[in-house]
Parts: structure tokens; sequence; C-alpha cells
């Protein structure tokens, strides 16, 4: 029968184990001095060597010719431990025996005493999981053991387990192993075993393991099963990071604060059998990856993905404000416990909605993240998928495109934008009602409101010129076509009539400045108008 890389592999000496040698020295250390404790606590992450180091310390301390500590590996017991005969070594699991019972029988065990080897080891492996009652039942046993007895307490939780308990062990913290030391032994294993990996497979292997060996060695054992040369490709097909170009789709949705086509793709993805939970979670880790491309800028940086998928990452961090990264993983985050009560698919929509229209949400986050748009006047809004080029804000010799929405047509079709300054046909007069446009504007698109606040307007013929003294206001207007709609909005909104928009030039008023007297005489036949 084939036997998994993992087991295969598992180290048979302190030495052997990978990355945790704040331990392994302190275990051979006391076992090459004869201060063997009575009970041990192993904590860590999973696929870390905790149930490894467990196997070996019970085979050290029963070891007939022990080397420095470490197993020989050669004597009789230790060939009988390997083999799994010799009844002297139990292991427990104690999420399946986590019951009071299954303690009191194991404290009627303690007391017979070894049948063939020095110590009767007792592994308990996930030791959280006994119930409060068990570990009361444990607790008098393992405080005062009989001699020929020790106790190996497994667990990733270590925060579950009671103080009373924690005080009687010898406790030791495992790490999660570097990239380095995972890279090394995946390139023994895969010569071993005649595989061949690139460099770049070994990375991404690593990175996707979390700091657990076992991990490591089951995506290799995996990756083996597909293609004897295993290349970063490979890994990311086999690991289903491949066509996952979707989350970038979504990603560039929400930036653009497309919620029509955002809400479209999450249809697309549910029909698809796409688990909504599972989206979710996606999204939430893809968010991350854009939160630390922006913010560490030392490499190799903590992101598991492939090196294409990296360049993507780069190419979206920089579209995106970190505010606005952290206001979406914040509500994202917010979204996950309610998905086990309610809708998964309707609570999945509700998010989409609240991210591409932040006005909706109600949390302080929404908020600050409103504010962030108006003040930073960069708010990403929806662009035009067919747009050729950077559209240029025109001047006032040049028109700009109408709206393409619903408005009521004006009276007469518009001609052509001329391309020459217009002529004053119906003199320059100021619009008074543009405060009143402005907050009409406010309700439909509140950082175009902002930076166009203490501006004013003017009517020249079928033109209507700004004059603004917010030096971002070109360039929100050159952002797209959305700013240049809702303006056009609130105007007709106001004073249901269409205009073309322009920047107003200030030629006149350094005329007036020459002359006092002549800006004077136009003021006052302004006001008569």
């Amino acid at each position: 029968m084939y036997q998994a890389l993992y087991r295969k592999y598992r180290p048979d000496t302190f030495s052997d184990v990978v990355g945790q040698e704040h331990i392994t020295e302190t275990l051979k250390n006391e076992l090459a001095t004869g201060k063997i404790s009575h009970a041990y606590l192993f904590t860590g992450t999973r696929g870390t060597g905790k149930t490894s180091c467990a196997k070996i310390l019970a085979k050290a301390v029963n070891c007939q010719s022990p080397k420095n500590g470490d197993p020989c590996g050669e004597c009789e017991t230790c060939r009988a431990i390997a083999a799994g005969e010799v009844m002297d070594i139990v292991e427990l699991d104690a999420a399946s025996n986590n019951g009071v019972d299954d303690v009191r029988e194991l404290r009627e065990q303690v007391n017979f005493a070894p049948a063939n080897a020095r110590y009767r080891v007792y592994i308990i492996d996930e030791v959280h999981m006994l119930s409060k009652a068990a570990f009361n039942a444990l607790l008098k046993t393992l405080e005062e053991p009989p001699a020929h007895v020790i106790f190996i307490l497994a667990t990733t939780e270590v925060n579950e387990l009671p103080a009373t308990i924690l005080s009687r062990c010898q406790r030791f913290d495992f790490r999660r192993i570097e990239q380095s030391f995972i890279c090394e032994r995946l390139k023994m294993v895969a010569e071993k075993e005649g595989l061949t990996i690139s460099d770049d497979a070994s990375l991404l292997i690593a990175s996707l393991a979390d700091g657990g060996m076992r991990d490591a060695l089951s995506i290799l054992d995996l990756c083996a099963s597909a293609n004897n040369t295993i290349s970063e490709q490979t890994v990311s097909e086999v690991c289903g990071m491949a066509g996952r170009e979707y989350l970038y789709k979504l990603c560039d949705l929400i930036r653009e604060k497309d919620t029509e086509n955002a809400l479209v793709l999450i249809d697309k993805l549910y029909s698809a059998s796409v688990d909504m939970t599972r989206l979710l979670g996606e999204l939430i880790s893809h968010y991350r990856n854009l939160m630390i491309m922006k913010t560490v800028s030392l490499e190799p940086k903590p992101i598991i993905c492939s090196a294409a998928e990296k360049k993507e990452l780069a190419r979206q961090a920089r579209l995106y404000d970190l505010r606005e990264i952290i206001f979406i993983l914040d509500l994202l985050q917010q979204t996950q416990p309610r998905m086990k009560s309610a809708s998964r698919r309707c609570e999945m929509e509700l998010a989409i909605i609240k991210l591409c229209s932040p006005q909706l949400a109600s949390s302080l986050s929404a908020l600050e993240q409103r504010i962030a748009m108006l003040e930073s006047g960069a708010a990403l809004v929806k662009t035009p998928e067919k747009q050729a080029k950077p559209e240029v804000l025109p001047s006032v010799d040049e028109e700009i495109p109408p709206i393409e929405d619903e408005l009521p047509p004006p009276p007469e079709a518009e001609e052509p934008a001329p391309q020459t300054e217009p002529e004053a046909e119906d003199g320059e007069r100021p619009i008074k009602e543009w405060n009143d446009i402005l907050s009409s504007l406010f309700k439909i698109n509140p950082l175009m409101a902002s930076v166009l606040r203490g501006s004013r307007a003017f009517i020249r013929g079928e033109y209507l010129l700004i004059d603004s003294d917010n030096p971002q206001f070109k360039e929100i207007m050159n952002a797209s076509a959305h700013n240049r709609d809702t303006l056009r909005r609130a105007i007709f909104d106001t004073l249901e009539v269409q205009y073309k928009i322009g920047p107003y030039h200030r030629e006149n008023e350094a005329q007036n400045k020459t002359d006092p007297l002549l800006g004077l005489a136009q003021k006052l036949d302004l006001l008569k108008k």
C-alpha cells in the first residue's frame, strides 16, 4: 500500500526535526542528563512537529542505547516501538475519547507496571477537547503519577486548557517552521522520490503550508500525483489557485463602484455553484493581500500567491487607498458571522451594495470612508468600459459631451461644440441659484459638491461657466463621465435648462483690475439684469 509522504518522512530522531531547535535541544539535554519530567505539554499550530516529537520522546526514554539524547533506532525496544508492537506506548485522541469514563479507565491503567519498556508513556493528542469532568479526573494523576508513567499532552488550543493542568506540565511552544527550512525539506524529499521541483514551486508550497511541514509534504504529494515535474503552475492548478480571475474582476467592479455589474457577477458565480461563504473568505484574503501590498515594502511579502498573481495584486493595490481597503475588510468581516444564520447569497449581495455605495452603510468605518473620499478628492467611480483614452477637460471653447441618461431633451437639438470661444450673445450673468444646484448635487455626488464648495458660476449664452479656486476641479471633472453627468443633472433639476459646461476664464476680471471704474460699471450692469 502507498504510504503518504508526510508519514514516510516523519522524523525518527530529534536531530531530524526541522525548525524546532529550541525544543529538540532542550529535550536532548534533559534525556542526556536523566532529568526526565513526568508531564510534558506540546503546543503549537498544526503540522509543526508536536506528535512527531512526542513519539521520538517516547522512544528515547525507553531506548536501551541512546545517543546524545536521541534514540538509537537500532535496539530491540526502538525497533518494536517503530513497529507499533509495544503496548506501553499509548496514544489517545482526546477528540473521540473526551469523556470522564475514558480518563477513569486511563487512571486505572497507570498503576500497572510497564510490560516491555522502562516507562509507560501516554500521548494525549488534542487534549483541549477533554470535557471539564475529564480534566478534573486527570488532574490528580497528572500531578502525582507513578514513577514509571510519563504524560505527553499535545494541543493546538492551549488557551482552552485549565490553569491547573498547565501548571503541572513542562510546556514547549512549537513555532511555525520558516519557509527556507520547508523548501530545503521539500527538495530533499523530491530528490529521494525522483521528482523535479522548481525553486518557485517549493516557495509557493511553503507559503501555502503556512509554517506546517505536514501540510507542505501533503501538497507535494498531491502535486506529484499530477506531474513528476512540479512547477509553480502545477502547484497553482492543484491547489485551486488558478482560474480565480473573478476575484480580480469583482475587486475592480467594487473599486469602480459599479453595483450593477458586481451583482451580475455574483449571480453568475452563484449559478456556477460557488459557495458564498467561500467567496466571502476569498475576498477577505484578497483584500488582506492588497493591504499587505500597500503597507509592507520588504521582500518577500507575507502573501500566499504566485508571481503572476503578485503582479496583479500590485496593480490593484496602486489603485486603492489604504483607508478604503481597511473599510472593505472591516465590512466583509462583519458579514461573515451573519452568513451562518441568514441567506448567504443575500448577505453577500448586501455587502457588495454597501461596498459600492458607502453612504448606505451605517457603521463608523463607512462614515470615515465617505469623509476620506471627500477629503482626498479622489473617489473611485464607475468608468465606461469602452473609453479608449483619458478624456481631457474641455476649455470654454469645447463642449463636454451631453448626459447619456433620460434627461428631458432640450427644446432644440444641440449643435456640435464650437471650436472657438463662444460669443457673449446675452451678456454674462452670475447664477443666483448656484448654491441650490450644489445642494442638489450633494445628494447624488457628494464628492463633486465638495470640490465645488465656494465656487461661482456664470451663464454666457448657451454655456454655464464654473469659476472654482479648487485645483482638483479639473482633475475630478476629467476622472469620469459620472462626475459630469451628475453635475448636469443637478443643473437641469434646478434651472430646467440644459447648458453646455466649461471652466470660467477670468480675463474680464484681469481687465477690471487695470480699470476699476470699468469693472464697477460691468458689475452694475450684471445686477440690473
